[in-house]
């Protein structure tokens, strides 16, 4: 496994000496360079690769790697100026104008600059990804009768069944379509669910990405808050009279950001609520994988206990696996099939077959139980290694709830979360800052800390002692866990 900041040295070192070999002359060889820089072969061929896509050098199978031909000198920057003026004005007919701020997806999805840890990831670190598998799943793809011709417009017909039979209850693989990841499902579905201007109910905090994609479509997102059993169910029905919205869009299995799960109580109600206002319920179960092996049991998704077409599921692979494996699902059933299946092929025709195949043979291969049991386990871990040395060393934090799944922490800062971030990323730590998971104005400034995007245990230590030595002595005015207080507990009316 290479290391980013390898690559990038190695690079460097490479680009500055270019000078010494003439346009046109050849490298030294992959190993030779192997030698002298001491470095794997995988970063040889990553920086090489990177000085390609520069156009610092050619690469020419089976005779070397040369040194390019310069560019010729970049043309005159054009004058763009205009279109400040197209863009501002684009929406000024509209009853709600459209707007894409994808900066609260952009805190998740930055990677980390050298030296920098990175606790703002949404994704698995390499080393807990079951790469071996995929890859052999890929090649096994590759290989299979047909992978290269164009795929069902809906999906393979044994990959929806996969997913029809891993959602549950009546959920039939008619009732599934396959997309390019739980993003675009979300997409799918809004836009398929609410014209632009029209209310949209989700809960309050919630992911970044979705409060994007609603803006982007020209609707209104109206917040409805959490608490630690989830949404709660009287203010829902309050929210859909006051604005007589018909989409509510959830996460009822390890709520992204606080953890939260949809207390049994609150399932069906949430569902008659949403019936009796003639509204669909978008259960956005990206989590169903990340359970920790202290969770017990987890409940089904709503989709498994919905007789009446009221819920649009969404699943996707790529939280369990990896941020390029995007593939994932909808469910629906009644005539909201036909509307989601128009869009998505409109959108984007059909998700890559050869991507779907690998998909189903990572599934139905032995690894893949084995997988999800190692990654169980390893998030419980280094949710227990990051919760106890926020205890330890940062007290004042306060921490309302300790999840039993997903991958990351809510804490309350008790100051500014964006001046908590940024001190954070003087410290060398990337946090993500909470303003961007709220629709409406928040009730306290917070910030999300992942443990799955760090190499392990000791990475998640070593960032919370350089959050006590960047930030110990400003962390005023905050509701404090003390010392060896239970991190478990309600997150309170106003989470």
């Amino acid at each position: 496994m290479y290391e980013r900041s390898s690559v990038a040295e190695l690079a460097e070192a490479l680009r500055s000496g270019l000078d010494r070999y003439s346009v046109g002359g050849k490298l030294p060889s992959s190993r030779a360079l192997v030698e002298q820089y001491r470095v794997s072969p995988v970063t040889v061929s990553r920086a090489l690769a990177q000085l390609a896509a520069e156009g610092l050098v050619v690469t020419r199978p089976g005779a070397g790697v040369f040194r390019a031909r310069p560019r010729t000198a970049p043309a005159a920057a054009a004058d763009t100026s205009w279109q400040e003026v197209a863009l501002s004005a684009e929406g000024g007919g509209e009853i709600v104008p459209r707007s894409v701020d994808a900066s609260g997806v952009m805190a998740c999805l930055a990677a980390p600059a050298s030296g920098v840890i990175g606790l703002n990831s949404g994704y698995l670190h390499p080393s807990i990804q079951p790469e071996r598998a995929m890859a052999a799943a890929l090649a096994r793809a590759g290989r299979r009768p047909g992978a290269w011709s164009r795929p069902p417009m809906e999906g393979l017909p044994e990959l929806r069944d996969w997913f029809a039979r891993e959602i549950g209850g009546t959920v039939a693989a008619a009732d599934v379509l396959i997309t390019a990841g739980g993003q675009s499902a979300l997409t799918t579905a809004l836009r398929a669910l609410a014209p632009p201007g029209a209310p949209i109910l989700v809960e309050s905090p919630t992911y970044p990405g979705l409060l994007a994609i609603a803006r982007a479509s020209g609707c209104r997102p109206v917040p409805v808050p959490v608490d630690a059993e989830g949404v709660r169910p009287e203010l829902l029905a309050a929210a859909f009279e006051a604005t007589g919205a018909r989409v509510f869009v959830c996460q009822p299995l390890f709520q992204n950001p606080t953890g939260a799960v949809l207390a049994p109580g609150r399932r069906a109600e949430v569902l008659r609520i949403a019936r009796a206002a003639g509204a669909f319920v978008v259960e956005d179960d990206y989590a169903r994988s990340l359970g920790h092996d202290d969770s017990g049991p987890l409940p089904p998704p709503l989709a498994a206990q919905d007789p009446d077409g009221v819920v649009v599921h969404v699943r996707s692979l790529t939280k369990a696996t990896s941020p390029s494996l995007r593939v994932g699902a909808l469910a629906a059933r009644g005539p909201v099939v036909d509307r989601l299946r128009a869009i998505q092929v409109v959108d984007s025709f059909f998700v890559a077959r050869p991507l779907q195949e690998a998909a189903l043979e990572l599934v139905g291969a032995p690894a893949w139980p084995r997988h999800l049991r190692a990654v169980a386990a390893e998030l419980r871990h280094r949710r227990d290694v990051l919760a106890g040395a926020l205890r330890r060393e940062l007290p004042r934090l306060e921490l309302p709830h300790l999840p039993s799944g997903g991958y990351q922490l809510w804490l309350r800062t008790g100051g500014d979360d964006s001046a908590f971030a940024e001190a954070a990323l003087r410290a060398g730590v990337a946090v993500a800052p909470g303003r961007p998971y709220f629709c409406a104005e928040p009730p306290g400034p917070y910030v999300r800390l992942s443990f799955a995007g760090v190499s392990g245990a000791e990475e998640l230590v070593e960032a919370v002692r350089r959050l006590r030595a960047g930030l110990g002595g400003g962390l005023d005015g905050g509701h404090g866990v003390e010392p060896g207080a239970a991190l478990d507990g309600g997150l309170g009316p106003d989470a």
